[in-house]
């Protein structure tokens, strides 16, 4: 597909926390200044900082997007696309579709994960489709189909197709895709950001070979997950 792009996006808090934090920070440090003034005793004001700063740090840390470029050649290479743990590695029917069996790779999320979300493969998005649905546990097999996702198809630069699929989980209320039908796509770039825990399930032809085990922790943009034939 010729030469790789790499998105030089200096991106330190992913674009989708930026207008919360920002908000939430102003919001934290007025509330802090009046108590620091209007009160006489300082123990609500530090009792507020200590509470209300840490749950910031938190959503700061859950909005955080390291910078990463995967080293080396990606012909034939599929790269986790988030960051979490591997919950799935089997044969599994996919009938929406294939409408046949491929090799099924599931990566779970918690809060405490970057959620920003990585193509996993170089090549071509052929649809990108959403749906709505229920809100599972994301670690559950009933949330691949029952719950609120996103379905995004790639074509690789030889014909084969792999199925990503972003699924919300029990807390995870929102899903964002910035793939777009007919882009040309590449390991190192954005798929797409899920808020909250929440789960990504990659769909390989069978022929494909795993490279990561169960409850294997896992990089997105860097883990190999798995060789195409």
């Amino acid at each position: 597909m010729g030469e790789r792009i790499k998105k030089l996006k200096k991106i330190r808090i992913h674009r989708e926390g930026t207008n919360e934090l920002t908000v939430s920070m102003l919001i934290l440090a007025g509330v802090g200044f009046l108590l620091w003034m209007l009160v006489d005793t300082k123990i609500p004001f530090i009792a507020f900082v200590a509470v209300f700063g840490a749950i910031w740090m938190m959503a700061l840390n859950f909005y955080r997007c390291p910078i990463r470029y995967f080293n080396g050649d990606t012909e034939k290479l599929v790269v986790a696309p988030a960051d979490g743990k591997i919950v799935v590695v089997e044969e599994a029917e996919e009938n929406d579709y294939f409408h046949d069996k491929r090799l099924m790779i599931s990566i779970f999320m918690s809060p405490l994960n970057v959620h920003a979300n990585w193509f996993p493969v170089d090549g071509k998005v052929k649809f990108v489709k959403h749906f709505n649905g229920n809100y599972h546990k994301a670690w559950l097999p009933k949330a691949s189909e029952e719950n609120e996702h996103a379905d995004t198809m790639i074509e690789t630069p030889d014909g084969q197709q792999v199925l990503v699929r972003q699924i919300a989980g029990a807390m995870a209320r929102r899903i964002v895709t910035y793939a777009k039908d007919g882009e040309e796509c590449y390991i190192d770039e954005h798929l797409g950001f899920i808020k909250l825990g929440s789960r990504v399930d990659v769909y390989l032809p069978l022929s494909a070979r795993a490279c990561v085990t169960m409850n294997q922790p896992t990089t997105g943009d860097q883990t190999v997950i798995a060789k195409l034939s």
